[in-house]
């Protein structure tokens, strides 16, 4: 069976990474040419630079991206960034960057692009004639509540607008910024037209900081759980992803704290590794634990026909064989032990309509 190598160019010896979860800045899939450093001769080092983020600004025709996947539970969606500086390592959505000419290493987590004009692009498709109303996933590629949006305020302008239209919409992160927004969340959950699914990898937060090291700590996470709960809000907690020898043993774990921090249901998916995540990750395990980097890749290729990665649909999300049946099995059996429902109820997509405007004539019933 064969696989396809990506070889990780050397680290630029001139920029000092600070919380970043890639060391490379390997060049993407489509690019013909890969770039090699060499030494110019010269005995003076290099001048050191901080590697910092930068954001750009995209105004793209249209916000609403459709699928027809059977892997997931909805078929549209939106994503108010490109990249994600919570740079974490396993990211199945490092190879999109590729799209842009760059790279899904350390161009992934420091070379964002913004979608300013997401909320008025997101009106106009809503407002056509015959758009046929179902609830938006937000976050399903990039986090939507990364660091960046505490500043640009993207997603809370996209969620006034989604309130004010009776929208309903899902919500994934793991980024602490939608506390700034329960407001219009908490206002929404009490009509069923929204829930929240936030990601929980691990309850060690060294850990966590090797893995996601620009998200927030397991804590904080479960912090994010208890104030969504308690504003009223349905949390679906996402063990995403659980990976084998180096996270599964945290299952019951990861739920048990989940629940009591008022979750309500819970989702688990084993690791991906699509195409250049897979030498990513093996180059982060070489890092941070060369001692099981062979041991943890070995259980994750028994879950993926012996390979890095299986791409097919009704299989990439779930995995096959023994060791992914037992994952599923242990997950299964601590989410009904815990009390976990076992999906929540459909949003109420009734209320859609404009929001009227001064002067309309009101209506009676």
């Amino acid at each position: 069976m064969f696989q396809t190598w990506i070889m990780l160019p050397p680290r630029d010896p001139d920029q000092i990474l600070k919380a970043r979860g890639a060391a490379h800045r390997p060049a993407g899939r489509f690019e013909p040419y890969r770039t090699l450093r060499e030494p110019d001769g010269w005995d003076s080092p290099p001048d050191e630079v901080l590697l910092r983020t930068e954001v750009t600004a995209e105004t793209p025709r249209r916000i609403i991206t459709r699928n027809d996947s059977p892997d997931v539970p909805f078929d549209r969606s939106v994503n108010p960034y490109r990249g994600c500086e919570h740079g974490c390592i396993y990211c199945f959505a490092r190879p999109t960057h590729a799209f842009l000419g760059l790279s899904p290493g350390l161009d992934f987590e420091t070379r964002i692009t913004a979608k300013p004009d997401a909320a008025r692009l997101l009106q106009a498709e809503i407002a056509r004639s015959g758009y046929a109303v179902a609830p938006i996933a937000f976050g399903t590629n990039t986090d939507p509540y990364q660091p960046v949006e505490a500043r640009l305020g993207i997603l809370r302008a996209c969620l006034q607008m989604m309130h004010d239209w009776n929208h309903p919409l899902s919500i994934v992160t793991r980024g602490r910024t939608i506390l700034r927004d329960l407001d219009l969340i908490a206002a929404m959950a009490a009509r069923g037209q929204v829930f929240v699914g936030v990601s929980l990898t691990t309850l060690d937060a060294g850990l966590a900081r090797q893995m996601e090291p620009r998200a927030p700590a397991p804590a904080t996470r479960l912090g994010m759980i208890r104030a969504l709960a308690d504003a009223g809000v349905r949390v679906r907690v996402m063990l995403s992803p659980m990976i084998p020898a180096l996270t599964d043993h945290e299952i019951e774990a990861l739920l048990a704290a989940a629940r009591a921090a008022g979750a309500a249901t819970a989702s688990m998916i084993p690791i991906r590794l699509p195409h250049e995540v897979a030498p990513l990750f093996r180059d982060w395990l070489d890092r941070h634990h060369p001692g099981r980097a062979a041991h943890v890749m070995s259980r994750i290729q028994a879950m993926r026909g012996g390979r890095d990665n299986d791409p097919r649909f009704g299989h990439r999300m779930r995995g096959e064989g023994p060791e992914a049946k037992l994952m599923h099995q242990r997950f299964r059996l601590a989410r009904r032990r815990l009390g976990y429902d076992r999906e929540s109820p459909p949003l109420d997509a009734s209320r859609f309509a404009p929001p009227p405007r001064a002067g309309d004539q009101l209506a009676l019933f």
